[in-house]
């Protein structure tokens, strides 16, 4: 495993990342650019879920913010992906960076549920999908600040 994160480490792409005076910063802005924007749209998809925004068509508003969290994610991904790279060995020796992975699978893993028990009604069903929603929006901010602690716990 060391030898896969040195050789990440040593890919021309992240070479010319670590050598670049604004690539890097970029690539972080973008990086979290992307995480506001999933956190905004899961936040109000959840809280539309919820019962929030009643004035807003629920279907409709619902699909917009999923095509959204969709975006925002795979931006993640991507930046994410590059940021890792620059000190990928480093970064997978940390707990707290295996933390926010095992975050992010338990919030993909809780989306994947709620797509199976949401109703494709109207209005939002209640019981199991309630809860689903509230620990969508407490995955998806611990995510947020394991990401962020990352950065001070180097």
């Amino acid at each position: 495993m060391d030898e896969l994160l040195a050789g990440i480490e040593q890919l021309a792409l992240v070479r010319a990342l670590k050598a670049s005076f604004v690539a890097y910063p970029i690539v972080n802005a973008l990086h979290i650019m992307s995480i506001g924007a999933l956190l905004t749209s899961v936040w109000l998809m959840d809280l539309r879920i919820l019962g929030a925004f009643r004035s807003l068509p629920y279907a409709e508003f619902i699909a917009l913010l999923r095509r959204t969290a969709f975006a925002a994610f795979a931006g993640a991904l991507v930046t994410g992906s590059l940021l890792f790279s620059v000190r990928a060995s480093e970064y997978a020796a940390m707990p707290i960076f295996l933390t926010k992975m095992t975050l992010i699978l338990l919030a993909g893993a809780n989306f994947f549920v709620f797509m199976r028990r949401a109703k494709g009604g109207d209005e939002p069903a209640g019981g199991t999908v309630t809860i689903l929603a509230v620990l969508s929006m407490a995955l998806w901010t611990s995510v947020l600040f394991a990401g962020r602690f990352i950065g001070f716990l180097n």
